[in-house]
């Protein structure tokens, strides 16, 4: 049938279609029909992502006959087949490539595609120096794929590890590299920035820095797809709050379109966290979703960084206790300390806004101390405050110290409002009253709305400790209003305390994230679904979800409705609605 289908499809109209079908037909290793699939893969994957191009190459390896060529498109096989996201089927055709190489070139590739799906399938300590001493391997036959190799090694060492010695080691290996020919390309920007934040300072690293982000609004697809999610540091590490967005939600749509789903999860973290910082909760919610839906389809087991974010931000203590605990316990032992990081920021965050500074204190101590160059530096700001507030002031100067050096070569509003923000803690008179006015000139000019909110309260704070109760009123009335809208509500209810112990008479409003929220129409599907009885994993089943994404969706249904358990639905729900769902 399918030669029949091969023989009347016109290989000039449709040679893919043609091939696919002669493949089909194939009973034995054939070359002309191999290399066909080997001419099609790239419009394969135009037309039907990295999924369809990984198809065509598998197929094209099991059809080549001359085993050094073999090896060559096994390479290739298993580089699509990873990014598509079956790691089980990148690992047996890396076994082919590494089987059939011919020359010291072939094997250090298949190293390479082994190493990179150790890092995808693990996340663990092991993957850098794979990718490290793959990249030293590859510097004697092709320069371009080294640099590559050692800007993947950097990343995967940054995310996983997050410690000096991985760091230090690729960061020296990248700085004994000779100097690129001719203009330097975005990606040795990239290299160069980032080596040159680890051995040297950020001062000499932004102004590289700075160069490469002007560079990456026009990166190529291709080179999205290969290192794209490595570079969605840089904005971060120039304190760029809007490249941050724009640029790594450049990236994401990239990767989501090309189907790259091993990638897709660190990119849509990359997003998550950078939407968090807007106060957006609801879209940064939805990429949490997504996360956990892509996580479930590849297994590439990512510490929850953006819901960490969420739940710190939104200062529910039990959920955001619970997570945070769980997420160091696993990070921890998988050896995933960016994990780790990430969930010491989150519970410094938590209790900043709780007002227990002391164990604030002690989560941003831990998290500071990490060899991990953005939410170490982000937690400074929460280490200021916490130490400042359980009268720390040693502590806070030198936090203090380091925020200055982490900012001030950036330059943007971001980096010197929150700069400012921490100086007027350690303030006194006229001086403070200029750094908290200039934090929130500053910040009011980003789209950073939880930041803008945290610096009112605090200069409403310190107006009311000065004895300025009728401004302070004003600033601290901005933070309620600004927390209660954005859903943070250990910071709104601290912002509220603070009005009543200037005098002021305050209704509590509803934080927006809390109950009066009308439910959007998945939600409520889910809801009556859970009304009659449906487990998670049947829902999942009948609205095409996992069931870590209908659990997510009903926590945000109980919050909304004000309940706790799932029988408390019969109650809130009109008897007379009923679910309609897909066939």
């Amino acid at each position: 049938m399918h030669l029949a289908l091969a023989e009347v499809t016109d290989p000039k109209v449709d040679p893919d279609r043609r091939a696919w079908h002669l493949a089909a037909a194939a009973a034995a290793p054939d070359e002309s029909v191999a290399a066909e699939l080997e001419r099609s893969a790239d419009r394969a994957q135009a037309r039907g992502g990295l999924a369809a191009a990984a198809a065509f190459l598998q197929r094209c390896v099991v059809l080549t006959v001359d085993s050094s060529r073999r090896a060559e498109r096994a390479v290739a096989a298993a580089d699509a087949t990873l990014q598509a996201g079956d790691l089980d089927a990148a690992r047996r055709f890396a076994d082919i490539a590494d089987r059939d190489a011919q020359s010291e070139f072939q094997r250090v590739r298949a190293q390479l595609v082994r190493s990179r799906i150790t890092f995808a399938a693990g996340l663990n300590q092991e993957a850098p120096p794979l990718l490290l001493a793959a990249a030293q391997r590859i510097e004697p036959f092709d320069m371009d794929l080294a640099r590559e190799t050692y800007l993947i090694a950097w990343g995967t060492a940054a995310l996983i590890a997050a410690d000096s010695d991985s760091l230090t080691a690729i960061s020296e290996a990248v700085k004994a590299l000779p100097p690129p020919a001719g203009a330097p390309h975005v990606l040795d920007l990239v290299l160069e920035g980032y080596a040159l934040l680890v051995t040297e300072s950020r001062a000499a690293a932004v102004p590289v820095l700075q160069r490469a982000l002007a560079a990456l609004e026009d990166l190529p697809v291709r080179e999205v797809l290969k290192w794209g999610w490595v570079a969605n540091g840089v904005s971060a590490a120039v304190w760029d709050d809007r490249a941050m967005r724009v640029l790594v939600g450049r990236v994401v749509e990239g990767v989501r379109a090309a189907g790259a789903l091993t990638e897709l999860p660190f990119c849509l973290t990359s997003l998550g966290i950078a939407i968090a910082w807007t106060g957006d909760f609801t879209a940064a919610s939805s990429i949490v979703a997504e996360i956990e839906d892509v996580c479930a389809a590849t297994g590439v087991p990512i510490a929850p960084h953006v819901e960490l974010r969420l739940n710190a931000l939104r200062g529910r203590e039990a959920e955001a206790e619970a997570l945070i605990a769980a997420t160091i316990e696993e990070a921890g032992a998988g050896g995933q300390l960016m994990g780790v990081t990430v969930a010491q920021w989150a519970a410094a965050v938590l209790y900043n806004g709780l007002g227990r500074y002391r164990q604030a204190l002690a989560a941003a101590q831990v998290c500071t101390r990490m060899g991990e160059l953005w939410v170490s530096v982000w937690a400074l700001p929460e280490l200021v405050e916490a130490a400042v507030r359980a009268g720390e002031d040693d502590i806070a100067r030198a936090a203090l110290e380091d925020l200055a050096d982490a900012t001030q070569p950036s330059g943007t509003d971001w980096a010197l409002g929150v700069l400012a923000r921490s100086r007027a803690l350690l303030s006194d008179g006229p001086s403070a009253r200029e750094f908290h006015r200039e934090a929130i000139e500053r910040l009011g000019r980003t789209e950073l709305r939880p930041e803008l909110a945290r610096a009112h309260l605090l200069y409403g704070e310190w107006l009311r400790r000065s004895r300025q109760r009728v401004e302070a009123r004003e600033q601290l009335r901005t933070a309620y209003e600004m927390f209660t809208a954005i859903g943070m509500e250990a910071f709104a209810e601290r912002a509220h305390r603070e009005l009543l112990a200037t005098g002021e008479s305050v209704r509590k409003h509803a934080v927006e994230a809390a109950s009066g929220e009308e439910l959007t129409p998945q939600e409520r599907q889910i809801a009556l679904l859970v009304r009659e009885g449906l487990s998670n994993p049947e829902i999942g089943t009948r609205l095409f979800l996992s069931p870590r994404t209908v659990e997510w969706h009903l926590r945000k249904v109980f919050a909304k409705l004000s309940i706790t358990s799932r029988r408390q639905l019969r109650d809130v729900l009109p008897p007379s609605e009923h679910v309609l769902t897909p066939e």
